[in-house]
């Protein structure tokens, strides 16, 4: 009874293999003939008993499928692209395991190929703004090439791009795993006949010098990669709530580029959302020190201490912002509000003054430093008017301080420049 048990099935065995490859066969014409789809059915045909079969049945089969789904690709199936890279992966794995190699270098050009087309296709989905598509592929690209790190480098960037934040954290920290540097060689030389500095391949450029079309051959290293990285990795975890994590990034960013003005701002603005105001302070002069050209980082510095009432300060670093650029609308709008503020401070004291002598002398007294220091905000913007005849803010800005003062003439000519 045994024997006759193992004897059909192992006639039952038999005619699954035959199967198996009597269904190969037909994909395999199929594909030749240009239908990818009656390929398709017929593998999915043996789907199922791939799993028990022998290693080169096997590593056929997922090669017969890559290359199906690699031809719907080509036709426009973006979906295919996916199932075509998991398939050439398994033909590459399958015969490693078992050392029966027969169909994977065919594979590693199949997959260069599709990679060119899978990268073809992100740059496409990135002009259509289809970023998530374009990240997929791009990781994709680099599943099946992992030398082209630069791959990761910019399915990263797409997720970023399409604000999947987790997706682009992952690429990024396998990034920052690998090392990953992404700097290049770029060689330039100079027309003789233009003086124009061109870059082109080495071996260009070392004939053209050789021809004496060119001259001042020039080795140039682009930047590394690696601060970007690292910063982008602090970023998104603020971006994801994750602050603690976001601050221990920032200090590794900081590590690799203690200069970098940006990571200091970043840095700066991570201190202000969580309500640290003097880390935020102390940073931004750090980043003032750094970049003290910079009129920015001051304007920063200005809002920061005029939103905590430090008048005095706030008025230092807004007068240093002007001070590199006069035309900073914004740095004299601030600066004149620091003086308006100031003195509707003194209003409120004002209104709290009884109808005594001594508080009618206090009411004088305080409605006088009031007037002063609205002056000084019409100072600054008449000055700024010089430059920004036209600009809006300040005409508005002006008006209202001319009507608080009860300068009627001056407030009639603000609103006749505003065309009320």
């Amino acid at each position: 009874m045994k024997t006759r048990i193992l004897i059909v099935l192992a006639m039952a065995f038999s005619m699954v293999g035959v199967a198996q490859k009597t269904e190969l066969k037909a994909a395999e014409k199929a594909l030749k003939n240009g239908s990818s789809t009656e390929a398709k059915a017929q593998l999915e045909s043996i789907a199922g008993m791939i799993g028990g079969a022998d290693a080169r049945v096997q590593a056929q089969y997922y090669y017969l499928r890559g290359k199906v789904f690699s031809d719907l690709a080509k036709k426009g199936d973006n979906s295919a692209f996916k199932e075509a890279a998991d398939s050439f992966n398994m033909v590459l794995s399958t015969e490693e395991n078992s050392g029966k190699v027969k169909y994977s270098d065919e594979t590693r050009q199949l997959m260069t190929a599709m990679t060119a087309d899978l990268v073809n296709a992100a740059v496409d989905d990135n002009q259509n703004k289809r970023f998530v598509e374009a990240a997929e592929k791009l990781y994709m690209s680099y599943t099946m090439s992992p030398k082209d790190t630069t791959y990761l480098y910019f399915a990263a960037s797409s997720a970023v791009n399409a604000a999947d934040y987790p997706t682009a954290l992952k690429y990024y920290n396998e990034l920052k795993d690998l090392d990953y540097d992404g700097s290049t060689m770029v060689y330039k030389a100079t027309n003789v006949a233009t003086g124009e500095e061109e870059v082109m391949e080495k071996i260009q450029r070392d004939l053209m010098i050789k021809s004496g079309d060119y001259k001042d051959p020039v080795d140039e290293k682009t930047p590394s990669r690696r601060p970007e990285i690292v910063k982008n990795i602090a970023l998104i975890y603020t971006q994801l709530g994750q602050n603690d994590k976001a601050i221990a990034a920032f200090q590794e960013a900081r590590a690799d580029s203690p200069d970098d003005v940006n990571l200091i701002l970043n840095e700066a603005n991570l201190y202000y959302q969580l309500g640290d105001k003097d880390k935020f302070k102390a940073l931004m002069a750090e980043a003032a020190a750094v970049a003290p050209d910079n009129p920015d980082l001051h304007y920063n510095i200005g809002v920061i201490n005029m939103e905590q009432d430090n008048f005095e300060d706030a008025r230092a670093a807004y007068r240093k912002a002007l001070e590199i650029n006069p035309g900073y609308v914004n740095a004299s709008l601030n600066l004149s509000t620091t003086y308006v503020n100031e003195g509707n401070a003194l209003i409120d004291e004002m209104n709290s003054l009884g109808n005594s002598k001594a508080d009618i002398a206090k009411y004088d007294e305080l409605k006088q430093k009031k007037d002063a220091l609205f002056l000084e905000g019409v100072s600054v913007l008449e000055e700024a008017l010089k430059n920004n005849p036209d600009n809006q803010g300040i005409l508005t800005q002006l008006k209202n301080i001319y009507g608080a003062l009860g300068d009627t003439e001056n407030f009639m000519r603000l609103k006749k420049l505003l065309g009320e």
